[in-house]
């Protein structure tokens, strides 16, 4: 009975006609008052696992958060939704937090937002006491942790809740956690007996790629002319790197901003506001921002820099494609970054947090200059089994294929033997390039016998090259040395010993047949202009009540209105994501902008139409209809399907004349051409021919004539 209430609930509140997979089984388990622990990727839902059976039980669902601005978005999504919802946290004033108290003890709101500050504060328990409380959910449960990446201190006060209430079920939510981190969320909350879920943290939509990083400006130019108005953020090592990259963006004319963490407060809020309400495009940042961002909407996140490790990396990426809808997430590597990030690791930490710093890079690495599925990678670095290929990252769209690569290697360790082994990668690649730079000539290595031996290679393959050597322990770097190359025992057996080497060749993938093949649906022409409209009025209505867009509708359910162009009340509700308050408050609304959309679309085409009308004819003609079929059915002159017909021969159009044109007509057609001097008016050549040959005829004849006089005949 419960479940099928639950049902009911996500349709009315959320407007889904179905669960995610998993969130069923954790909601039946919460309504059957069971302490519940749930692990689940960003962007999996884990909202809907507390706020479904919050609603389905009598009584208020406290929820602990500690992100105030993530606290917010949820109210205002939950109010869109025609849920009364309130939050109290330090933000509010006296007043606004007495009027929120005051709701709760009316028995007004079936869903409370507070900061564990809030819920920890005097007095404060003893008021909870007095509600009828149905459901404890903690978010961000990791934070309970000293393990954990984010650990808060007031998060160990949180078991006092299961002491004060213990017959108040608690659900504990986190996107990351590891096993110790899990354990610490069972034993310091007090859980009785929970039931973990631990969800899949694949996240199918989100297209995983990577890109060497020696022209990063230029690829990110070309990677956004292909998404316009998509939302994005570019997540740079440094924070004058964010600064720098959005002014050369704005210099481009994109709409873009930068986040880091010495930003003053009200500046950082006033840009991550702009950047929810879609005010600004692109926002370039170093990690300080993405905590509690829930715009569902970002499309695309790319790392201009390596992250320190793959944990960072997936939550990073994480906050693409919330939605569901397609997102793409594109890296950015170079060995440059991992010598940057060593020196970082290595100044700041103790050695044992070093020597797991260190580790945990190299995977990053590992996973930078992966010759298989990325996502495979990063899955079982998560714990996570994965057996088959994802086809849906750069290594699956454009497999590497192996060649017996041993002379590019001999080539390469030569030139790091004949430079003692002091030199980095970028000048052993400008040495096989034969590149007269300043370093290479004044340190005599144009004299070398490998300068320029490796010319008709790009600079780019032998990066590549190189990266692989280094993975096969071929080749080793020196960290402490400025990344200097070092040979191995390994190259010792392949410069003199006959070892064969493998490699992989990249071959640069076709950029649109890439991106054709991963979009389900390309949008045609009128669905791209339709979309941009309503995305307009999306805007529009968002901006005029103070909310992010995507609280309006996500982009997905966009998708589906401009899929399905719903014009009624009854299939504007059956569009995924559209809830019964949703409809009351853009309905119509959108059901109107359609309307005159598609209205305008008809005038347009018909305009365009007059001009085009003899296609049409064409159309039919290849279809075996006759003129005579075409006059009936198009109900225009015979006289006007006749004139469509010389017309599209005249054009070059693949059309037969002498179904209604004979030779023999054709001759006195073209004599009365040549007497009359006339090559469009038909009276004259009517009356030269004695009304021998019908007007039909001779347009037909006037039309085979251009024709063959146009090419010369």
């Amino acid at each position: 009975m419960e479940v099928r209430e639950a049902r009911e609930v996500l349709k009315l509140y959320f407007g889904y006609d179905q669960f995610r997979p998993g969130q069923e089984d954790i909601i039946q388990n919460v309504l059957s008052k069971r302490d519940t622990v749930v692990l689940m990727p960003t962007g999996g839902g884990k909202s809907v696992c507390y706020q479904v059976p919050g609603l389905v039980m009598p009584g208020l669902t406290v929820v602990v958060s500690p992100l105030i601005a993530l606290m917010k978005d949820q109210v205002e999504a939950l109010l869109a939704n025609g849920v009364n919802a309130g939050y109290l946290n330090s933000s509010q004033s006296t007043k606004e937090q007495q009027l929120i108290e005051q709701q709760c003890l009316d028995g007004r709101l079936k869903m409370l937002y507070v900061s564990p500050e809030k819920l920890l504060s005097a007095g404060f328990f003893s008021f909870l006491k007095r509600l009828q409380i149905n459901l404890f959910a903690i978010d961000e449960a990791h934070c309970i942790s000293a393990w954990g990446h984010d650990f808060r201190p007031e998060y160990l006060q949180l078991k006092n809740l299961k002491l004060q209430f213990p017959e108040v079920p608690i659900i504990a939510l986190t996107a990351t956690a590891d096993r110790l981190t899990q354990r610490d969320i069972l034993t310091q909350l007090y859980l009785q007996d929970p039931k973990v879920f631990i969800s899949s943290f694949d996240r199918p939509n989100i297209h995983l790629q990577v890109q060497p990083g020696q022209k990063r400006m230029e690829a990110i130019l070309d990677f956004l002319e292909d998404r316009p108005f998509q939302p994005g953020i570019i997540y740079c090592l440094s924070r004058k790197a964010t600064e720098s990259l959005a002014a050369k963006l704005k210099e481009k004319g994109y709409n873009a901003d930068y986040y880091h963490a010495g930003l003053s407060a009200a500046a950082r809020e006033q840009v991550q506001e702009k950047f929810l309400q879609d005010n600004i495009q692109i926002m370039c940042a170093t990690i300080a921002f993405g905590m509690g961002i829930d715009k569902s909407n970002v499309r695309w996140v790319i790392h201009y820099n390596l992250p320190k490790n793959l944990e960072s990396y997936y939550q990073e990426i994480g906050r693409g494609g919330r939605d569901g809808a397609s997102a793409e997430a594109l890296l950015f590597y170079s060995l440059a970054d991992v010598m940057t990030l060593r020196d970082i690791i290595m100044q700041g930490e103790n050695s044992k947090e070093q020597a797991l710093s260190i580790a945990k890079l190299d995977r990053m690495q590992q996973f930078a200059e992966s010759t298989s599925c990325r996502r495979k990678t990063l899955m079982h670095y998560f714990g996570e089994e994965y057996n088959k290929d994802c086809g849906h990252c750069d290594i699956c769209d454009n497999p590497p294929t192996s060649f017996n690569g041993t002379e590019y290697a001999q080539k390469i360790l030569s030139a790091v033997a004949r430079t003692k082994e002091t030199i980095p990668s970028a000048q052993v690649v400008d040495i096989l390039r034969g590149s007269r730079n300043q370093q290479s000539l004044a340190k005599g290595y144009d004299q070398l016998k490998t300068f320029g031996a490796g010319r008709d290679v790009p600079a780019m393959e032998w990066q590549r090259y190189i990266h692989q050597l280094i993975n096969q322990g071929i080749l080793e770097v020196a960290y402490d040395e400025h990344g200097a190359l070092k040979l191995t025992n390994a190259s010792q057996e392949v410069l003199f010993k006959g070892r064969k080497v493998e490699l992989v060749k990249f071959q640069p993938p076709v950029a649109k047949e890439e991106k054709e093949k991963r979009q389900k649906k390309s949008r045609s022409g009128v669905e791209t202009a339709l979309f941009e409209h309503l995305r307009q009025l999306r805007k529009q209505l968002a901006t005029e009540r103070n909310l992010p867009p995507y609280v309006v509708f996500t982009d997905n359910t966009l998708q589906e209105i401009v899929e399905q162009r719903p014009t009624n009340r009854p299939a504007f509700l059956a569009i995924s994501g559209v809830a019964q308050a949703k409809y009351e408050q853009y309905g119509e609304i959108f059901i109107n902008a359609i309307l005159s959309f598609l209205a305008q679309q008809a005038e347009q085409q018909q305009a365009r139409l007059k001009g085009t009308t003899h296609l049409v004819t064409y159309e039919m003609i290849r279809q075996g209809k006759t003129l005579e079929e075409i006059s009936e059915q198009r109900q225009v002159q015979l006289n006007t399907v006749y004139s469509h017909l010389a017309t599209l021969y005249q054009q070059g159009y693949d059309v037969e004349l002498k179904p209604y044109l004979s030779d023999w007509e054709y001759s006195r057609v073209r004599e009365g051409i040549l007497k009359t001097n006339q090559t469009a008016a038909l009276k004259p050549i009517f009356e030269y021919l004695e009304g021998e040959i019908d007007y039909l005829k001779i347009r037909l004849g006037i039309g085979r004539f251009n024709k063959e006089n146009s090419q010369g005949s």
